[in-house]
């Protein structure tokens, strides 16, 4: 596929056009930063072109500025806002795979790419799965093949496919409604499609008819009055990647397959994914016991991120429990290692990247939702998945707060009580505070008078208890010392040694 369909260079120049934007940023994911060069020439020559039968004088006579970011602060998924501010961006075009999160500050077209697929194959395998289950089947997609979809439905509406095929089940499938979305604050002032991902609602009443509206990763799909997903059989389109785990978790309870389109084949063995939502739940009983727990900040455009910070801030508090925010762009092992004080991690990102495999950190990172449940008094887990934070602001608050009881922990195998009210350290002063601290953590053991460090209730707590806490400074002599001339040359031998060789 050339160059100009492929990045959809046309549609991609009359969105800059038709909304007057001076300064682009291109955002390209490292696999796709190859081809940057070739679509900044392709997208300038097309704009000059647009200019030049701009007749209306709407701006166009404008120089567009476009400029190429990589390396994304977080996941590539997201559009980097951030970045874009550098350089005092109008909008952000974003290329590849997306998460389709809203934006908070500045407008968005995605071009998702056009992934090659076999519309003939894809349609037998879509057929001989609805021949075999009495049930609706939805049919849910990656958005690089969203080019291909409509070549799918006309296939499969085909005189000649009615006739080999007798269908029981009706087949449905899921729309892309937008290329492009702007933030709440700014969308009454462009023209052109609004983003639906944010305004997605139960209830939805667009085209007159009352049923249930669902959004997810950019598709949107509505089910008719009295029926739900439990009633109907999902058809992925895709890889196995983040966008399926957010369909596999959200939508637990449904049969799911899987079209592979790069093998040609369907994927019916789900059991790799059935067993992510196990370790999910072991997780939140892991949350339950924890002691210090760090919200990881994954996002800075996504919009509402700051409303779930401070949502899950007082969440944690209210159930006794010391919070601590943390921003260090895409977490790894190595960084989070450098916070041991923190028995749990509570990732605050897209649905798509909230998701991360902890087996190899040094302390459990979960999501909002799971944090949600783990620290909400009397809540437990249904079994529905929420992966959009967004879903937790809208909803109703849980009750939350310290047990007046005690819980039984399934880890340690008996009851435990949730830890005191934090309140007491802003009453104390530093000094006091660390001072009792010190003096709760230090216990004696035996008659041998070993120490044994107790449960840290705090990051000072946790310091205190340290063997070792850096170099010290000598209380005696405050001043500075004089400094002292080091060694020359190199390790191999330095010029003040005697070198026999």
């Amino acid at each position: 596929m050339d160059l100009e369909s492929n990045y959809d260079i046309a549609a991609t120049a009359q969105f800059i056009q038709n909304h007057n934007f001076t300064r682009v940023a291109l955002q390209f994911p490292d696999d796709l930063l190859k081809d940057s060069t070739r679509v900044v020439i392709a997208l300038r020559k097309r704009l000059r072109l647009l200019r030049e039968f701009d007749v209306a004088g709407n701006g166009g006579e404008k120089e567009v500025g476009l400029y190429v970011m990589a390396d994304t602060t977080f996941g590539s998924c997201c559009v980097d806002e951030v970045g874009a501010s550098h350089i005092n961006a109008d909008c952000v075009i974003h290329y590849g795979h997306t998460c389709f999160s809203p934006t908070t500050t500045l407008p968005a077209f995605f071009v998702f790419g056009k992934a090659s697929i076999c519309v003939a194959d894809c349609v037998d395998s879509i057929l001989k799965y609805a021949l075999t289950n009495s049930k609706p089947v939805m049919v849910l997609f990656g958005l690089e093949y969203a080019h291909s979809i409509q070549q799918i439905r006309k296939a499969l509406l085909e005189p000649s496919t009615s006739c080999r095929y007798d269908l029981k089940s009706e087949i449905h499938f899921a729309d892309v409604p937008t290329s492009a979305i702007f933030p709440s604050k700014d969308i009454n002032k462009l023209d052109g499609p609004q983003e639906l991902g944010s305004d997605c609602s139960n209830n939805a009443n667009a085209d007159g008819a009352s049923g249930t509206r669902y959004c997810i990763g950019g598709l949107t799909w509505k089910l008719p009055e009295g029926q739900s997903m439990e009633d109907y059989l999902l058809f992925w389109i895709g890889h196995d990647n983040s966008a399926f785990a957010n369909i596999v978790l959200t939508f637990n309870a449904c049969e799911i397959v899987r079209y592979d389109a790069a093998e040609n084949q369907m994927m019916t063995d789900l059991s790799q994914q059935r067993r992510i939502l196990k370790r999910r739940y072991y997780l939140v009983e892991r949350a339950k016991d924890a002691n210090i727990v760090g919200i990881l900040v994954g996002t800075l455009g996504v919009a509402g991120y700051l409303h779930i910070i401070n949502q899950m801030m007082e969440l944690i508090t209210g159930a006794g429990k010391k919070a601590y925010t943390l921003v260090m762009g895409k977490p790894n092992p190595a960084k989070l290692a450098n916070f041991p004080e923190c028995d749990i991690f509570v990732y605050v990102s897209c649905a798509q990247t909230a998701l991360l495999d902890s087996k190899e950190y040094l302390s459990p990172v979960i999501t909002p939702f799971e944090a949600t449940i783990a620290f909400s008094r009397g809540s437990q887990w249904t079994g529905a998945y929420a992966m959009d934070f967004g879903d937790l602001i809208n909803n109703t608050p849980l009750e939350v707060g310290k047990q007046e009881e005690a819980r039984f922990s399934f880890l340690k195998g008996r009851y435990v009580e949730d830890l005191e009210d934090q309140e007491y350290v802003e009453e104390e002063t530093e000094e006091l505070a660390l001072v009792n601290v010190t003096e709760k953590a230090l216990q004696l053991r035996d008659k041998c008078n070993s120490l044994v460090k107790g449960d840290a209730r705090s990051g000072a707590e946790f310091f205190a208890n340290r063997s070792y806490q850096g170099l010290n400074i000598p209380d005696d002599n405050p001043s500075p010392e004089p400094y002292f001339i080091g060694r020359k040359g190199r390790a191999a031998g330095y010029e003040d040694e005697n070198n026999n060789h």
